[in-house]
């Protein structure tokens, strides 16, 4: 299926490996050329080479930290025009709300809600001008069911959610469509961690702790970052343009409602 997105210029932030390269590569595959952001250099470099070489785009990288204003300048900088961003970042620690002081919310906020908030600030008006635009941010199931031990991300992200559901609607009738995904389990690094820990903590194997998790799921499996990916891309497509401020929860039915 052509996505009609061919000779198109994205950013996708935190895209060095995990959900984010999943996304780079569906993207590539549709023939966008790439803005690449991470803060490993070496990790963000192979990655991109890889992408380049496979699909045959143009690839440049930002090694910085997107989450403050010097990171934020570098990436802008090296892509002052995107046709899409792909706001991504890993969300706070878990804990309990009694552990959680000024200086944690501040950085939750800073990180999960005010950085993708400023990015799209700063790309809005040039999509509007050029008549097309796509974002697409990648939050987490946790907004529509949150997590107890999650509290700092479930607020932050929540309230990136209240900012896209107005803004959505005041852009997209100047053909800029903007909207979340938002992924339950996947099998990526940080899930192989939660794996791990949770072996450890219960004295069992992680082969165990994975099936565990996998029967938990009405899949009986994680979802894949190519098929997180897919959908990304899909919302990112010429095809998106009637899909205006939704929360696509990618989860495999984890989340038990009616109406999604």
């Amino acid at each position: 299926m052509d996505l009609g997105i061919k000779g198109k210029r994205a950013i996708v932030c935190a895209s060095s490996k995990g959900l984010g390269r999943g996304v780079a590569e569906k993207l590539a595959e549709a023939g966008v050329d790439l803005t690449l952001n991470a803060r490993t250099e070496a990790t963000l470099r192979a990655t991109a080479n890889e992408i380049a070489d496979k699909y045959g785009v143009k690839v440049q990288i930002v090694a910085e930290d997107v989450t403050t204003e010097t990171g934020r300048n570098a990436l802008l900088k090296a892509e002052p025009q995107p046709d899409i961003l792909v706001n991504n970042a890993g969300g706070p620690p878990a804990g309990n709300w009694s552990e959680w002081g000024e200086e944690e919310w501040l950085k939750a906020i800073n990180n999960n809600m005010l950085t993708p908030i400023l990015l799209m600030n700063a790309i809005l008006p040039g999509m509007i001008e050029r008549k097309w635009g796509r974002v697409l941010n990648i939050t987490s199931g946790s907004v529509k069911s949150p997590i107890s031990s999650l509290g700092l991300s479930n607020a932050a992200r929540n309230g990136l959610t209240g900012f896209v559901a107005g803004t959505a609607r005041q852009v997209a009738k100047h053909g800029v469509i903007i909207n979340n995904i938002l992924p339950g389990s996947h099998d990526t690094d940080r899930t192989k961690g939660f794996l791990e820990r949770t072996a450890e903590a219960k004295g069992i194997s992680i082969e165990e702790a994975r099936a565990a998790a996998y029967a938990e799921n009405p899949t009986g499996r994680y979802g894949t970052a190519e098929e997180f990916g897919a959908a990304a891309a899909f919302l990112c497509s010429q095809y998106s343009g009637f899909i205006v401020g939704q929360n696509l929860l990618l989860d495999g039915g984890a989340y038990n409602s009616t109406q999604g």
